[in-house]
């Protein structure tokens, strides 16, 4: 079991988006925001490392503390924690042969300490 905080604020990958043209191409491409972008630099000062890193089936309970009460997307914080555990070498990917299931994970609120708590298990099979 792997069990760590990022200590700061959450921030979700879909809706810090941005809109780029390629320069080669003169095509439009979406990209995360520079928020994002250094929130997932900033964030990998809190991960452990894994040496390898996990690839195995495993559950990833997130529980998300945000500062405000504002509505967020569940969906979108997993997703920005998956990519930031990739990036981070935490886990090899986040396919669903590795992240099997995101079971426990929620949103709370807290105004004083906004964090995320990670806490990486094997799957269990029959789960």
């Amino acid at each position: 079991m792997v069990k760590f905080t990022i200590p700061l604020p959450p921030v979700t990958k879909k809706n810090s988006q941005r809109i780029l043209v390629n320069k080669a191409t003169g095509r439009p491409f979406i990209a995360p925001s520079e928020q994002y972008k250094q929130y997932e630099k900033d964030a990998q000062w809190f991960t452990p490392a894994c040496i390898p890193p996990i690839d195995k089936p495993v559950n990833i309970k997130c529980v998300f503390y945000m500062p405000t009460r504002r509505r967020v997307d569940l969906t979108n914080l997993l997703e920005a924690a998956d990519d930031v555990l990739v990036h981070a070498g935490v886990i090899a990917d986040d396919h669903s042969g590795i992240v099997v299931s995101h079971d426990g994970s929620r949103v709370m609120h807290d105004k004083e300490n906004p964090r995320t708590e990670i806490e990486i298990t094997e799957w269990e099979e029959g789960r």
